[in-house]
Order: structure tokens, then C-alpha cells, then sequence
């Protein structure tokens, strides 16, 4: 037992070393001056910080823009897909009805077409709505994209719930949507959490919608892909530490409502 413990905190270790290396040496490449960014082989350890560059990167055209566009989106994604998902996913939980199993056949089926075949379709129905190059349509964009898995999830966590504890609440006089509130909400809020984070991240990634349907108003990754191309190695960097900041922030905001796979509330 105590070996197949250390087996686990070892896997964790080093599944945490694989996502935080990449962010440290980028992190690290973004803050080093570029003349040391071209020495050969370059230091592990911090030797010649500077925030030239990165004071440089947010200084230029689009970028404090697009930083703003993407959380303004992200945040507004996480809201409309979880205010359209969580009634979905309650309904799937708690009643059964002709055609369900199609209906969740179907939500994981959108997912499968690429969305560069839907992108002139797109575009055409966007322009003739007066929703291109605006972040509400982007907002639509992505919300769509996260929906199936938004219902999935909060319908998975909703059948965790008890539903007699749910109907114990109602006798004892609490409308279904008090007891809803204040019995079935609480000990769904984890997954609720865990929704919201991959809503966010799948958000804040997203790249090529954001490309075909903004110009002026386009968010941070389609910002630097239309800029970064045949920028300089260290300002490359700076921008994927940009990327990367945010979602790692909103991770450390969500983690807390998170429960591991043992069911404890991680802290």
C-alpha cells in the first residue's frame, strides 16, 4: 500500500514538472535581456533579468487590446455557457425523455467537423447579422463551442447528486428551485468549477474562429498569430508567457472548488 502511494505522488511529481518546465523557461526567456537570450548554452537560472522585452511586447499595437478582448470573452463564454448548460445538463440528470440518448449522441457529434469548414459559413452569417468583428460574436462562437462539453460534465456531476435529498427538501416546503439552490447547487459546485475552467481555457486558446471573425478587435492568440510570425525570438516568448499568465490565474482562482479523484477538496 505505502509503495503504490509513493508510485502515485512520483507520477504526480512528474506530471507536474512536465507542465511547469515549459512555463518556467519561457518565463525566463521573456524576462532575460536578448543579449543574453542569444548566449549559447543558455543558463537554467536567472542571470541577466530584464523586463525590457516584455515592457517592449505590451507596449506594442493590439496587444493590451487583445489581452483585454480575450479575458472580456473568456469571461463572458464561462457565463453563457454555464447559464444555457447547467439547465441542459440538470434536464438530462433528472428526467428521461424520448430521444435522450440520440440528444447526447448528437452534443458529442458537433464537436467532430472541424470549425475551418464552417468558417466561410461563418463569416457570411456573422456579416449579415452586423456580428463581425465584435467580441459578442466571438463570445456566441465559443460558447458554442463549449457547450456539448459544458452539459456533459454539469450532467455527469448532477447525477452524482442525490435526488432524494432533493426531494427531502420539497416535502419539508422549499420550491424546486430553493431546493435546487440550496441543496443540489452546493455539492454540484466542484464540477460546476471544473466546467467553468475548461469553458475558460478552451476560450482563451481558441484561435482560429477568432481569426476568421474579428479584424480590429481581435483577441491575444489571434493578435500575435498575425503578429508574431516574423517577430524576433524573444518576443515570442514574451508573448507565450502573455498566453499563459491569465489561464494559469484563473486556474489558481477555480482550483479551490476543484475535487481530486478521492473526493477531497484540494486546498
Amino acid at each position: 500500500m505505502l509503495g503504490k502511494r509513493w508510485v502515485v505522488q512520483l507520477l504526480c511529481v512528474l506530471v507536474s514538472l512536465f507542465m511547469a518546465v515549459p512555463i518556467y523557461l519561457i518565463a525566463l526567456a521573456a524576462f532575460t535581456s536578448r543579449e543574453a537570450l542569444n548566449q549559447f548554452p543558455l543558463p537554467l537560472l536567472p542571470t541577466s533579468l530584464s523586463g525590457e522585452t516584455m515592457g517592449t511586447f505590451l507596449r506594442s499595437t493590439g496587444i493590451v487590446g487583445g489581452l483585454i478582448n480575450s479575458v472580456t470573452i473568456g469571461l463572458s463564454t464561462v457565463v453563457l455557457a454555464l447559464a444555457i448548460g447547467l439547465p441542459a445538463g440538470y434536464a438530462l440528470a433528472r428526467y428521461a425523455f424520448r430521444g435522450k440518448d440520440v440528444y447526447q449522441l448528437g452534443l458529442l457529434l458537433t464537436r467532430a467537423l472541424p470549425i475551418v469548414v464552417l468558417s466561410v459559413p461563418l463569416g457570411r452569417t456573422f456579416l449579415d447579422l452586423g456580428l463581425y468583428d465584435t467580441s459578442y460574436g466571438v463570445t456566441l462562437l465559443h460558447t458554442a463551442l463549449a457547450l456539448p462539453t459544458t452539459i456533459l460534465i454539469t450532467s455527469a456531476i448532477f447525477l452524482g447528486v442525490s435526488h432524494e435529498q432533493e426531494e427531502a427538501a420539497m416535502i419539508f416546503g422549499a420550491t424546486p428551485l430553493a431546493a435546487f439552490v440550496r441543496v443540489v447547487l452546493p455539492q454540484a459546485l466542484p464540477g460546476i468549477a471544473a466546467s467553468a475552467l475548461f469553458t475558460f481555457v478552451l476560450s482563451w486558446n481558441e484561435v482560429l474562429g477568432a481569426s476568421i471573425l474579428t479584424l480590429g478587435r481581435r483577441t491575444l492568440p489571434a493578435q500575435l498569430l498575425a503578429t508574431l510570425a516574423d517577430s524576433p525570438l524573444a518576443f515570442r516568448f514574451a508573448g507565450g508567457l502573455a498566453l499563459v499568465l491569465p489561464a494559469l490565474i484563473f486556474i489558481l482562482i477555480v482550483r479551490r472548488y476543484l475535487l481530486n479523484m478521492w473526493g477531497t477538496t484540494l486546498r
